[in-house]
């Protein structure tokens, strides 16, 4: 979300809010480490739980066969080091807008992948820097800019 709108914004000359003075981690994943991990788990079905039952189970819980898996990166970067590899991929120094934290905002957010890759083997691993260089690239040649 941040990358096509700061990618956008900074193609049209427009500043960009960057909060907390840009003192954040986030855990960006590449769409295609996404996509390569849906498709390795279509094949893993999960199992009904035959231990589970209704005056045990949790709101959070169910009989039907599912299971939950976080997809990312698990390597949280900071903001700026973001900011930077999408000044360097469009050759534009970005016009910040540094601003404080949101209330309600958290400082850093990392996806728990150890699930995901016990089930199937696999951990995104695609870097920043790489994956918004190939963002930039496909949004160059989509939007003919």
């Amino acid at each position: 979300m941040a990358l096509f709108k700061f990618t956008k914004a900074m193609l049209e000359g427009k500043s960009i809010d960057v909060y907390n003075f840009g003192k954040m981690k986030r855990d960006f994943t590449y769409i295609d480490d996404i996509a390569e991990a849906i498709i390795r788990l279509q094949d893993v079905i999960p199992e009904k739980k035959p231990q589970w039952a209704v005056e045990t189970g949790s709101p959070a819980t169910s009989s039907a066969p599912y299971r939950v898996y976080n997809i990312g990166n698990s390597s949280p970067v900071e903001l700026m080091d973001y900011i930077n590899a999408l000044e360097e991929a469009l050759g534009i120094e970005a016009n910040k807008n540094m601003m404080p934290l949101q209330p309600g905002d958290v400082l850093e957010t990392s996806a728990d992948t150890k699930a995901l890759y016990d089930v199937i083997g696999f951990k995104p691993e695609t870097s920043v820097k790489e994956g918004v260089k190939n963002f930039v690239e496909w949004y160059r040649n989509f939007y003919k800019v």
